[in-house]
């Protein structure tokens, strides 16, 4: 257990830190100087070093980190973050949840190299239905179509089009068992029984591998469906819609999950590795996804901040600012202790 509390903390924390990394590489990048980038949170332990003028330094409190750039709050300050431009303060905002997002592309995209994706086009009888049309032709699992009345058969659009094409017409399937190819005729029927289909089999496509490059799109693409689920969830919340496992919790249910994870309870079937990445995966997609909702204190709060005077020329006034944020920050607070508690009160339950 101490084992696993001790993992566990070091990948949320660096998670954090990785967030804040894209805080850091903004300032560095506009022009920005930074005061200090602390790993941990104070108070401080020690300052490790200097370098360009940021003191790098280690706090006791150890779930993440910080970036304090300078003249954060403070637009009469020259050269600080708040005197800056508007889009460059956008750009400082929007780094650390791009970041997060753009770890969850590299996580995603290691996952598929690992797992494999599906030949689409390659098409495999995975089960057969007793007494259907495939199995009294003799079709068994494991057998790769090739065609349908000399129509290849690369895709499930393509046979499935030629199958109810001709039902209750006697159709020629070619295909390829251990290596030998043959062919059987079948009639698809009309009226199948409720759950299956008109020749009675399930489709499915053999798995290959693929290199860390060639997964980079479909990483793209899963990161982008997990954001649109994390960014759904606040309204299925209000309405009530959203499933118990899909709730916000705080570190005991994050460690409820990452337990699971090595359990292999998130993918069962495959490695502890596969199942803590996506894991992690979810964690970071979470933090850059919050981190842009309009919440006051929160990126997505300061970016609202910005857009007045990017819009109008006209800036909100800092004190007016600094009180919204510090509500913000105590509201925030207050929802982390809530979800804590609630993680204790109602155990998040695994799918």
């Amino acid at each position: 257990m101490i084992i696993n509390i001790l993992q566990f903390i070091g990948v949320l924390a660096s998670l954090i830190i990785l967030h804040e990394v894209g805080h850091f590489l903004a300032c560095l990048i506009f022009g920005v100087k930074v005061e200090e980038f602390g790993i941990g949170f104070p108070p401080r332990i020690a300052k490790l070093f200097e370098f360009r003028g940021t003191e790098y330094t280690l706090n006791w409190i150890p779930l993440g980190g910080f970036v304090k750039p300078l003249g954060e709050s403070q637009p009469e300050i020259e050269g600080g973050l708040a005197a800056s431009k508007p889009l460059v303060r956008i750009g400082v905002y929007l780094a650390g949840p791009i970041m997060n997002l753009l770890a969850a592309v590299v996580i995603y995209s290691i996952v598929f190299s690992q797992l494999g994706v599906p030949d689409m086009s390659v098409i495999e009888v995975q089960e057969i239905a007793q007494n259907s049309p495939a199995q009294e032709a003799g079709l068994l699992p494991g057998d790769q179509i090739l065609s349908i009345n000399e129509y290849e058969a690369d895709s499930y659009e393509a046979l499935r089009a030629e199958i109810y094409a001709h039902l209750g017409e006697e159709i020629q399937i070619e295909y390829q068992r251990d290596g030998n190819i043959d062919l059987i005729n079948l009639v698809p029927r009309e009226n199948p029984p409720e759950n299956q289909g008109a020749i009675g089999i399930v489709m499915t496509s053999p798995v290959r591998e693929i290199s860390w490059f060639q997964a980079l799109p479909l990483g793209i693409s899963a990161t982008g469906q997990h954001s649109l689920a994390v960014m759904r969830l606040p309204g299925q919340l209000i309405r009530g819609t959203g499933e118990a496992a899909g709730r916000p919790v705080g570190y005991k249910g994050m460690y409820d999950i990452y337990e699971g994870a090595k359990e292999q309870q998130l993918l069962p079937g495959t490695s502890p590795t596969i199942n803590v990445l996506l894991f992690v995966v979810s964690i970071t997609i979470s933090l850059g996804i919050l981190n842009l909702l309009p919440i006051p204190a929160l990126d997505g709060g300061r970016i609202l901040f910005v857009l007045p005077e990017l819009i109008f020329g006209k800036r909100v006034s800092q004190k007016v600012q600094n009180a919204v944020n510090a509500v913000g920050f105590i509201s925030v607070l207050l929802l982390l202790i809530y979800f804590n508690i609630l993680d204790f009160t109602s155990p998040i339950q695994l799918p």
